[in-house]
């Protein structure tokens, strides 16, 4: 099961034999969608079109089409089907009967949005194909609606807004979705407060997360704060109010804040060129330089690809800041400024360095940031607990990050790649408690007016940073660091940051005067995040109880999935082919990797972290070698190979393949 932050992670072989296999037709003519717009199935449900997409209709197929040529978006209208299995299977044979790969595995989802029933069906795909292959069917009666996700993985990594925005819409001919617009909150009293810290407890411990930090803002004050759970398993302690974790991505709201800081001084503005206040700042091409403005280093729409695996792989914490910099000059854009939600962590790292190179232009840039971030932003908050050195977050209180092992059960994993991120900290080296991120939260509340009753900065310039920008979802939109839901008819702010076993999301709810943390020590913390979010909208405003059927689902999931991925790795590792491996590689981008064989395993060593690695036999024939460490499970899949007579290691990730060939 491949880490959360790291999906799309694929090995592969060459060029060639990376691309996804040609789509099975050619698509009729059709005009584009100028902006988002509803779309009908011929079985009468309803679907978004994203804009830039083009969709034709043939018998019982809708298909979506992206911009590119290797993507698709089926919705099949099959009628009646023993089961969830077998409507995918009939899908499959109107579609494209020869295209669909071997089943791998099916898991249920709770009925939402009109369904009776649901479930997503996933696909054996070989690495070198680099090709989605999902399909998710819906049942409303005893007719069955399928949709499939087909091509390649590359594409979908870039256009996965517009189809975040596809999947939650497809619905029933005339059902009207759930809204709590222009309802009144309940306010979050002791008993409304009870039952969110229950239904944070109950499912950590389904989820084998040790601990949650959690805090809640309602009715102009703190109405909980504190955690469930220990900060470390084995060890007694509890988390509290003032426990640090590492926030991760969460971050980087708080590098806009500055840069939102020196917007309201008159410093800076949002649409002025980067170049004009940081001149060494490159990005691909000159012609892309210059286009590049402040807004776009924090607005996940410059149709910049994830660029993770030179840290993953090949930086440490003594890796300089500026090397944020000389990788963004590399970097070409995959889309056009403003097409698609491309998320970037060098690009929000920029943005940090920028504000603080702009208080403080004679100090080194990560010592700079960190001088930043504590007295424009910390400091004036009251956040005492919170700090951008790992050193003394652990000789504080602090939870310790864990993840599931080979067989499903929780254990401490290391701090070395969390360490890894200090290059890039202004995209989510920051540590903080519940007790610091409510205050911040409550700052969005507050729109930049402190206790004193001071401004920190102007309301227009912190508003700014939630502005809608490119979706990422349906009624769903990236902001400036910040985030906005609006799915339920009310407005969720919000953010989330993940690193190896820390996990969180903060929320604010505007028109409900409501905020809240989330803070998690495991790597199944995404998945009670996202429930977390509806739980809260439920108890304040009297939602369908559907939050807790979504986290049951979710742990089913969980196990199917680590099940799954178990069945398909060979313990021990297939001892000739281990035998077979270079004791050292090197790659032009991502460094050297060392493995040494350990009691029918290897274990891989980079710069940035270790792991146990196994094999797996793909069903193409190839073999990948794949890390079964706590944090690592699936994880730095490497697809063994020979190039040029040297034995080779390809990985790659949604757009970038990277070859790791033997040294002596």
């Amino acid at each position: 099961m491949r880490k959360l932050w790291l999906a799309g992670m694929l090995a592969g072989l060459s060029a060639a034999a990376l691309a996804a296999p040609a789509l099975a037709d050619t698509p009729p003519a059709a005009i584009a969608a100028p902006s988002d717009a509803t779309t009908t199935a011929p079985g009468g449900s309803t679907v978004l079109l994203p804009a830039g997409w083009t969709a034709t209709t043939a018998a019982k197929v809708l298909t979506l089409r992206t911009p590119e040529p290797d993507l698709k978006v089926v919705i099949v209208d099959v009628g009646a089907a023993a089961d969830a299995k077998a409507a995918a299977a009939a899908a499959w044979a109107v579609y494209a009967p020869t295209r669909a790969h071997p089943f791998k595995l099916l898991t249920a989802r709770p009925p939402r949005n009109g369904w009776e029933e649901a479930a997503v069906i996933d696909y054996e795909t070989s690495p070198a194909e680099h090709l989605a292959q999902t399909a998710i069917a819906r049942r409303l009666g005893t007719a069955w609606t399928v949709l499939i996700i087909d091509g390649s993985e590359a594409t979908l990594e870039k256009r996965a807004g517009a189809v975040g925005q596809i999947v939650p819409s497809l619905r029933p001919a005339g059902y009207a979705r759930e809204s709590f617009a222009g309802k009144t909150a309940n306010p979050l009293d002791p008993a409304r407060v009870q039952q969110l810290i229950d239904f944070v407890k109950r499912n950590a411990e389904a989820m084998h997360i040790p601990g949650v930090g959690l805090a809640l803002y309602s009715g102009g004050k703190i109405v909980y704060e504190g955690g469930v759970g220990v900060k470390e398993l084995g060890k007694p302690d509890p988390v509290d109010a003032h426990t640090r974790f590492m926030i991760a991505s969460n971050t980087k709201s708080m590098a806009t804040l500055l840069l939102a800081e020196l917007v309201s001084e008159g410093k800076l503005r949002w649409d002025q060129p980067v170049t004009e206040v940081y001149p060494a700042f490159r990005l691909g091409s000159d012609a892309t330089t210059k286009s590049v403005q402040i807004r776009h280093l924090v607005c996940a729409c410059t149709g910049l690809p994830r660029k993770d695996m030179e840290w993953v792989f090949n930086t440490t914490a003594q890796t300089p800041a500026s090397d944020t910099f000389r990788q963004l000059a590399l970097t070409e854009p995959t889309s056009k400024f403003g097409e698609a939600f491309q998320y970037n962590n060098l690009m929000a790292s920029a943005a940090g360095y920028v504000a603080a190179h702009l208080y403080y232009p004679d100090m080194e840039l990560g010592a700079a940031f960190d001088r930043a971030v504590k007295e424009h932003v910390w400091q004036p908050l009251g956040m005492a607990d919170s700090t951008m050195v790992m050193d003394e977050a652990l000789a504080a209180d602090h939870a310790s990050p864990h993840g599931d092992d080979i067989d499903g059960r929780p254990a401490v994993e290391p701090q070395d790649l969390n360490r890894a991120i200090a290059p890039f900290r202004p995209a989510g080296g920051a540590w903080s408690s519940p007790h610091d991120m409510i205050l911040y939260m409550k700052n969005e509340l507050d729109q930049g007016v402190l206790p004193s009753g001071k401004r920190l900065l102007s309301a227009e310039a912190l508003l700014a940073r939630r502005a809608r920008g490119v979706p990422v979802g349906e009624d769903h939109w990236y902001g400036m660091g910040l985030m906005e839901d609006a799915s339920t008819g009310v407005s969720v702010i919000h953010h989330g940051g993940d690193l190896m076993g820390y996990h969180s999301e903060m929320f604010a709810i505007p028109a409900a005067g409501v905020a809240a943390v989330i803070l998690t020590n495991a790597d199944n913390g995404p998945f009670l995040r996202r429930v977390f979010q509806r739980r809260l909208l439920e108890v304040l405003y009297d939602g369908k109880p559907e939050a807790q059927g979504d986290a049951d689902a979710v742990v089913k999931r969980i196990a199917a999935e680590q099940a799954e991925f178990r069945s398909k790795v060979q313990l021990p590792g297939d001892t000739a082919i281990l035998a077979s491996l270079a004791a050292r590689y090197g790659s032009p981008e991502l460094g050297t990797l060392r493995l040494v064989l350990e009691k029918g395993y290897v274990r891989g060593f980079t710069p940035a972290w270790n792991s146990l690695m196994t094999t797996r036999r793909n069903d193409d024939g190839t073999v990948s070698l794949v890390s079964i460490d706590p944090g690592w499970i699936g994880g730095n899949e490497m697809l063994i190979g020979v190039a040029n007579g040297k034995r080779t290691l390809t990985v790659r990730d949604g757009q970038h393949v990277y070859v790791f060939t033997e040294v002596s």
